[in-house]
């Protein structure tokens, strides 16, 4: 039975949850190799240029599991696990959605051959099942071997409809609207990695000016919503920041001193 005594105060000292996304070759996956000893469970290549320790690519649901469990029930001292990238393990989740599909009595009158033949969505929300047993996974990874999580994923431009004003474009992971919305749910962090610009306005002649992005190469962390692409901070930390891991964790330790690796 519930009671007082049962309230808990105080923070929680856990390590982040962090979601990363942004444009192929912006520096992901080595911002996620600086992490505390971190591994990679890959389901695209990639991990092998930054020479960090990972799984081989997974080729199936099971394989993610499988690598998930080995790390939950082995003992090591890696002190993150990243998945790299989200938008190649969705179609591994759609697969085994598939595949279980295709043996469940409920659908025998189906000819379920993709997600979409579950009909009216179906497919989608049957899959988020999968998707919260791996969430639920690293949570425990999180939990029992003091284990930041990193999720990867790459950025696409999608139509974004705004009920307060007319609807506009902005960068979103590059997931399904489902699978976008319970994994950015399950991170502390949800950050847009981009190229930093800046505009300079020039001459166009004839009493005419016009504004030109111009950038330096820098890239850049944003951590906080803004029309032109979603992004989210439980912590207390500035909205934007050098797409560095070391810069990161200086901005999240003064909220909280954290146990994911900083040593």
């Amino acid at each position: 039975m519930l009671s007082l005594k049962d309230v808990v105060v105080g923070q929680a000292i856990l390590p982040p949850r962090i979601l990363i996304y942004g444009r192929p070759g912006v520096g992901k996956t080595t911002f996620a190799s600086k992490a505390n000893r971190p591994i990679f469970i890959q389901t695209e290549d990639g991990a092998d240029v930054a020479g960090a320790a990972r799984f081989p690519k997974a080729e199936s649901y099971e394989q993610v599991i499988e690598a998930i469990d080995l790390l939950a029930n082995e003992k090591h001292d890696h002190g993150a696990v990243v998945i790299d990238t989200l938008d190649w393990l969705e179609p591994l989740v759609y697969e085994k959605t598939v595949e279980d599909g295709k043996q469940n009595p409920n659908f025998k009158t189906k000819n379920i051959s993709n997600i979409e033949d579950f009909g009216y969505g179906k497919g989608y929300e049957y899959a988020d099942m999968y998707f919260r047993t791996i969430l639920d996974k690293l949570n425990n990874l999180r939990s029992s071997k003091g284990m930041a999580v990193i999720m990867l994923a790459h950025s696409e431009m999608k139509r974004y409809e705004d009920p307060a004003s007319e609807g506009y474009d902005r960068w979103m992971p590059k997931l399904k609207k489902k699978a976008a919305a319970t994994c950015m749910e399950y991170c502390d962090i949800v950050g847009f990695a981009n190229y930093y610009t800046s505009m300079r306005q020039v001459d166009k002649g004839f009493g005419q000016t016009k504004n030109i992005p111009i950038g330096d190469g820098s890239r850049v962390l944003y951590t906080q919503e803004k029309p032109s692409f979603i992004a989210k901070s439980r912590y207390d930390i500035p909205h934007e920041l050098p797409f560095a891991w070391a810069d990161l964790v200086a901005a999240i330790q003064p909220v909280k001193e954290l146990k994911n690796g900083t040593n």
